[in-house]
C-alpha cells in the first residue's frame, strides 16, 4: 500500500497540470483579440458619458502597464491630455450580442494622434510612441492571451496633402502586410473607416476615401466602414460621441459579416 499511494498521488498530479493546461488552451480560444490602430480619430476624441463607463466581465481591455482590465471609455491612454472616447466599447458591445455566450472580448488599443502612414510605415518615435515596434509588442502580447481575430482602422487625416496622397494606396498595401505578418494571418480581416465627410479641405479627404474605397475592392479581407452621415464634434475633424458609437457598430456588423 505505502508503494501505491505515491504512485496514486503523482498520477494526480499530473492529470490536474493537463487538465488545468487544457482549461487554459480553451479559454485562450475562447478570448477574441481586436487591435486598434491609426490616428485620433481611433485613439477617440468624442466626450466620454456614463453609458460608455459601464463594464462586462467579457469585454476586457489594458492600461498602459499591460495589465488586463474590465473595458471602459476611454480605452487609448497614450496621449493622456488627450484621450476621449474612440469606437472601441461600442464595437465589443454590438459584438457581444451576436456571439457564443463562451466569448469573452479583448480589445488591445495602439492608435495615436496625427500619425501619417509614412511614420506607421518608418516605426517612427510619435508623442512619445515607436509606432509599429509598440503594435508589433501588442500583437506578441495579444497571443498569449487569446485569438487576434481583425484590426480596427482609422487613419489618413495626416496623409491628405499633396504630398501624401499618391503614395497612401501603396503604404496600406505594405502595412496592412505587415500588420499580417506580425500576427500570423495573411488573411485577417481589416476594418476600415472612411474619414469624415465633413472636412474644411473635403478635395483632399475625399481623395483620401476614394484611395480606401480602392484597396478594399482590391483586397477580399477588409471591410469599408461608411461615415458619410457621421457628425464632428465641431472641430470639423473628429467624429463627435454618436459618431463614434456609431462607426463601433457598423464594425462590429462588418466583422460579423465576414465570419460567414
Amino acid at each position: 500500500m505505502k508503494k501505491i499511494l505515491p504512485a496514486i498521488v503523482i498520477f494526480i498530479a499530473l492529470y490536474a497540470c493537463k487538465s488545468g493546461k487544457q482549461n487554459a488552451s480553451v479559454a485562450q480560444k475562447q478570448t477574441w483579440v481586436f487591435i486598434m490602430a491609426g490616428q485620433s480619430n481611433m485613439a477617440g476624441r468624442g466626450i466620454v458619458e456614463a453609458q460608455d463607463t459601464i463594464t462586462n466581465e467579457r469585454i476586457l481591455t489594458i492600461n498602459k502597464d499591460n495589465q488586463v482590465i474590465k473595458a471602459k471609455e476611454p480605452i487609448h491612454f497614450y496621449e493622456p491630455n488627450l484621450k476621449g472616447l474612440d469606437c472601441g466599447l461600442s464595437f465589443t458591445q454590438t459584438l457581444l450580442k451576436e456571439v457564443d455566450k463562451s466569448v469573452t472580448i479583448l480589445i488591445i488599443p495602439t492608435a495615436v494622434g496625427g500619425s501619417s502612414s509614412r511614420q506607421w510605415m518608418g516605426d517612427s518615435v510619435h508623442r512619445n510612441v515607436q509606432l509599429l515596434t509598440n503594435f508589433r509588442q501588442k500583437i506578441e502580447f495579444a497571443k498569449s492571451k487569446g485569438v487576434i481575430k481583425g484590426i480596427l482602422w482609422h487613419q489618413g487625416e495626416s496623409d491628405a496633402n499633396a504630398k501624401a496622397i499618391p503614395l497612401y494606396k501603396d503604404n496600406l498595401k505594405k502595412l496592412f502586410g505587415i500588420f499580417r505578418e506580425y500576427v500570423g494571418n495573411n488573411k485577417l480581416p481589416i476594418m476600415i473607416g472612411e474619414l469624415g465627410s465633413y472636412a474644411k479641405t473635403p478635395t483632399e479627404w475625399n481623395a483620401i476615401n476614394e484611395i480606401i474605397r480602392q484597396y478594399v475592392d482590391a483586397d477580399p479581407n477588409t471591410y469599408l466602414i461608411s461615415t458619410n452621415d457621421l457628425k464632428h464634434k465641431g472641430d470639423f475633424v473628429h467624429f463627435n460621441s454618436e459618431g463614434q458609437r456609431l462607426m463601433g457598430q457598423r464594425m462590429a456588423e462588418a466583422y460579423l459579416k465576414s465570419m460567414k
